[in-house]
């Protein structure tokens, strides 16, 4: 702010230096009251920069960016710096200036809008460049040469007048001349900028008025405006610089192009108002056309001026709000080297970001197009600010690969009746003011204008109403519009010769013929067809007329319909009724300021699209309305979108693709948010969005699909009667349930006989019963568990076992008490009788019972669906849960006891004769039934879900196979097969003999 200030300063210090004792006739350059002895402001320079200007009683001034290429040279501060051209002539900008003119010349043709009062105009060009600007501004808002001068002018035209009606006395009229002058100035006293409306007519045939004198009033350089609102600038730095300077004195001004955030400040800009909407619109715009076109990859290209950098921010702050990334962001200097250019091109052309969002003007963008298309880059996906979506600069055949396809914001456009016929009827003309035209000319048709003035021509009546500027544009209605283009004052013109050895230093060129005919040209300047810019330029002028309607109360009947054109104003006054205007125009589009002096937001969506004769044409696409709801601002037809390289699907500008559903983002260290690899949901998690940050766990009992976007409930899975290995589990159930059937019915049937009653028939019934219950309580592992299988299962499997093991070790011991007693004086057998062998039963029976009635009733297994191997199976597997597991261990503990101790008393008896060694049969069986227990424990622990309890079914299975089959086979083989031997005899060996 302080380095801006110091700026302006230091310019208005070298344009408008306060030299002091300088009086009137002292320079014909300097203005100062009558009598006063105050400072008057003079100009250093003695060039007096280009106008564009007519006279009227209320004047507008304009600054338009006639060129974008503005020089900077050394000041060595030894001599009066001199006036440097700038270079780069834009039409468009031309175009818009001309425009002011025509929608100035409208009005003023207009009996309705301001009748009684003429608008008049002055414009100037603003090189684009903050310094060119004010030191235009500051030339804009203060009398010109010309206007300094018009007394002495008008001392000799009153010498003409007094000679041909000598009435008028050449002092009196000096002085009236001097008050008129003074009429346009505010008084030092009051402190404010007064503007007088409706000059009186110079010469009027009235002795009283000349006789009267009108108070003195004294300038104050800035204040003392000629013009009574400025339109301008069309970028955003210079605007701030002009508006900084305007504003504290309330002087309108009013930009048609100028659309950075920052100047919606009041308390920075009180006297600032745009018909362009401000870039925090457009910016919202362009982050949702990009979001809904899925770009979340892009770069942005600026420069180092407000415009780009507010805009530039704001973008890539909202964009990263909606999850976007910017790749990279390139900032073109204000004066760029090759190097900086290339180095520039080299990162575009690295970077993976195909979409490249660009805030800048199309004068600024030249240089990086111009080295893009030499490299013949194609494929980028330009988004373009309202700056440069419109620029026909750009259109060029040899930037058609690289250009085509451009999406962008745009103004809304519309076609002005009349204007083109008011442009292609502009003439170059020898006249001051008339040189922006002939720039014009020279530049459009490559020649050189030279003209030869015949002076003897001009009358003393001509050249007082051309310098005055009296010719009324309501008199040239049907005469040449290109004629209404005429200077306010000045003196006769000093362009003679060629224009360009005046205002450039271009090389030799043929001699403009004037047959040229504006009518065969089409470019930029003919092309009226949507007028965007231009018609923001069209709606200001129209705003500013409007405002002065209402100030000078042009409705009203006590004037008859007329303006009150004698009526005083301030510019802060003009300031509130242009704050306050709202009309509708012939458009029909409604032109009002929102309080911070915004116009609505309305945006147009503007495509580049090659048309049927190779010529880029601006297409709309779509549009923006930044004051409808969220849902409806952005309204695009994509079918009729051409893509970069003319393609019809839109390109895809990501880091990294998107993440599937099933699916999550896995940040890459170092790099943006954009980039990141993609993981599958782990087991038991699922992720139903596309790139997903995270995945979410499925609730319990629930498992993800196959493709992990959504959980089902989980399969529930036990070893069930119809699984194929429960079938066969059942099987060899039902199967050892048959054969011990079938051993108890043979040995029921064979009861009597020897080898039935030598083996203790009682304990072999009851073994048969407990190896039937063996194989049938397997049958409780199988199904569905429940509570009652659950708590039955594992009790019905531990007591018969154990009641089995029980009879076995009974018929061990009986076996070996009955070889013992054959010796002499043994009554071991007779001490083990039936009744001790029940006892024994009973005895070793009653722990295992008691041991599972105890986890019955203190921990009783329940059923439970375990979740634990959804990771690598997806299912629930059910199963019974053991809440005190040492009980389970106890009774296989116990089970494993009796077995051993089996096993160690079988194979003592391992040796006794083989016609009565039911030991040997034991023994065998034992070692079957500790193989099988041995083999479960670890293949039970490693088993997953229903295997285990198959793994279970199988111990039960094959140890119960291998007591019935090893212990009563055998004996029924030789009680069906051999019944020989089932007698005394053949228990003796007697048969063989």
């Amino acid at each position: 702010m302080v380095s801006s200030w110091l700026i302006l300063w230091a310019l208005f210090s070298l344009v408008f230096p306060l030299l002091s004792d300088v009086k009137v006739g002292d320079s014909e350059e300097g203005v100062s009251g009558v009598g006063s002895n105050l400072s008057p402001c003079l100009k250093l320079l003695n060039d007096e920069p280009l106008a564009l200007q007519s006279g009227g009683d209320v004047v507008i001034g304009g600054l338009f960016p006639l060129h974008y290429i503005a020089s900077r040279p050394e000041q060595s501060y030894h001599s009066e710096p001199q006036l440097t051209p700038c270079r780069g002539f834009d039409h468009r900008a031309f175009r818009w200036m001309m425009t002011m003119v025509f929608a100035v010349d409208e009005i003023n043709r207009n009996s309705t809008l301001l009748p009684g009062v003429k608008l008049g105009y002055r414009i100037m060009d603003s090189c684009d460049q903050v310094d060119t600007s004010v030191k235009a501004l500051l030339s804009l808002v203060s009398p010109s040469k010309a206007v300094m001068s018009k007394s002495k002018q008008m001392e000799e035209n009153a010498k003409i007048f007094h000679k041909a009606k000598g009435k008028v006395t050449v002092s009196e009229e000096v002085k009236r001349d001097e008050n008129k002058i003074k009429e346009r100035m505010p008084s030092i006293e009051k402190n404010e900028d007064l503007k007088i409306i409706g000059e009186r007519k110079i010469l009027e045939d009235s002795g009283n008025d000349m006789d009267e004198e009108e108070p003195p009033t004294l300038p104050s350089c800035l204040a003392d405006s000629p013009v009574s609102a400025v339109i301008g600038l069309a970028s955003s730095s210079p605007t701030r610089a002009v508006a900084h300077t305007l504003a504290p004195f309330n002087l309108p001004l009013v930009s048609y192009f100028a659309t950075c955030t920052c100047l919606s400040d009041k308390h920075m800009y009180p006297s600032f108002l745009r018909t362009a909407p401000s870039d925090l619109f457009q910016v919202k715009g362009l982050v949702q056309l990009v979001t809904f076109l899925g770009w979340f990859w892009v770069g942005t290209i600026g420069t180092t001026d407000d415009y780009s950098q507010y805009g530039i921010q704001e973008f890539s702050n909202q964009f990263q709000q909606q999850g976007g990334c910017v790749a990279f962001h390139l900032t073109i200097p204000e004066t760029p080297t090759v190097a900086k250019i290339q180095e520039m091109a080299d990162r575009l052309q690295g970077s993976t970001a195909v979409v490249v969002v660009v805030f800048a003007t199309e004068g600024q963008l030249m240089d990086l197009i111009l080295e893009l298309a030499k490299r013949n880059v194609t494929g980028i996906q330009w988004v373009a600010s309202e700056a440069w979506v419109t620029a026909s600069l750009l259109t060029s055949p040899r930037f058609h690969p690289l250009l085509e396809g451009t999406l962008g914001f745009s103004f809304p456009g519309v076609r002005i009746p009349d204007l083109k016929e008011f442009l292609l009827n502009l003439r170059p003309s020898p006249e001051t003011g008339m040189e922006f035209v002939n720039m014009f000319w020279e530049e459009l048709f490559s020649c050189r204008l030279e003209f030869i003035r015949n002076k003897s021509e001009e009358n003393d009546t001509n050249t007082m109403n051309n310098l005055m500027g009296l010719d009324d544009f309501d008199d040239k209605k049907d005469s040449d519009p290109a004629s209404l283009v005429r200077p306010l004052v000045g003196k006769q013109s000093k362009f003679e010769g060629s224009a360009a050895e005046n205002y450039s230093s271009a090389a030799e060129k043929p001699v403009c013929t004037g047959s040229e005919d504006l009518s065969y040209i089409h470019n930029t300047f003919t092309d009226v067809s949507r007028l965007r810019v231009s018609y923001n330029v069209y709606k200001a002028v129209y705003a500013i007329a409007y405002a002065l309607h209402n100030l000078l109360n042009c409705d009203s009947a006590q004037n008859y319909r007329m303006c009150e054109n004698h009526t005083s104003f301030t510019s802060g006054q003009l300031l509130h009724h242009l704050m306050t205007v709202n009309f509708t125009n012939q458009f029909e589009e409604r032109v009002f300021f929102y309080p911070n002096g915004e116009p609505v937001p309305l945006y147009d969506i503007i495509n580049w699209q090659k048309d049927s004769e190779g010529e880029i044409r601006f297409i709309k696409v779509g549009s923006y309305d930044g004051s409808a709801v969220l849902k409806k601002q952005l309204q695009l037809e994509r079918s009729t979108i051409v893509w970069t390289r003319g393609q019809s699907q839109a390109p895809g500008s990501q880091c990294s693709s998107p993440c599937s559903p099933g699916s999550r983002q896995a940040r890459r260290p170092g790099e943006p948010l954009c980039c990141f690899d993609c993981l599958p949901c782990a087991e038991g998690e699922i992720s139903n969005q596309t790139d997903s940050t995270e995945c979410t766990k499925c609730a319990e009992y629930y498992w993800p699909d196959k493709d992990k976007v959504k959980c089902v409930a989980g399969v529930e899975e036990f070893l069930s009667f119809h699984d194929a290995m429960g079938i066969i589990l059942v099987s060899l159930t039902l199967l050892g349930v048959v054969l011990t059937t079938f051993v108890t019915a043979v040995f029921q049937h064979f009861r009597s006989t020897p080898i039935v009653k030598a083996n203790n028939s009682e304990i072999s019934f009851l073994l048969l019963l407990s190896l039937k219950l063996c194989f049938l309580c397997s049958l409780v592992f199988i199904g569905q568990p429940s509570v009652w299988t659950c708590k039955l299962r594992q009790a019905a499997f531990g007591i018969s076992f154990v009641l089995c093991l029980s009879c076995l070790l009974v018929k061990t011991i009986v076996v070996l008490l009955a070889f013992r007693a054959n010796t002499p004086g043994s009554r071991a057998l007779k001490q083990f009788g039936p009744c001790q062998q029940r006892t024994m039963v009973i005895c070793t029976t009653a722990p295992q019972i008691c041991l599972c009635a105890a986890c019955l009733l203190c921990a009783p297994p329940f059923p439970f669906k375990n979740p634990n191997y959804q990771a690598t199976t997806g299912k629930i597997v059910v199963e019974c849960n053991e809440p005190w597991p040492p009980g389970f261990y106890l009774v296989l503990g116990y089970i494993g006891l009796l077995a051993f101790v089996c096993l160690i008393l079988a194979f003592l008896g391992r040796k006794l004769p083989d016609t009565f060694n039911e030991a040997k049969l034991i023994s065998f069986s034992m070692l079957i039934f500790w193989a099988v227990w041995i083999s479960f424990i670890p293949a039970y622990v490693s088993s997953p879900g229903k295997f285990t309890v198959a793994v279970e079914v199988f111990a039960i299975l094959g140890s119960s196979f291998g007591l019935l089959l090893c212990i009563f086979v055998p004996k029924c083989y030789i009680i069906l097969l051999q019944p020989e031997r089932n007698s005394k005899k053949g228990m003796t060996g007697k048969h063989l003999t």
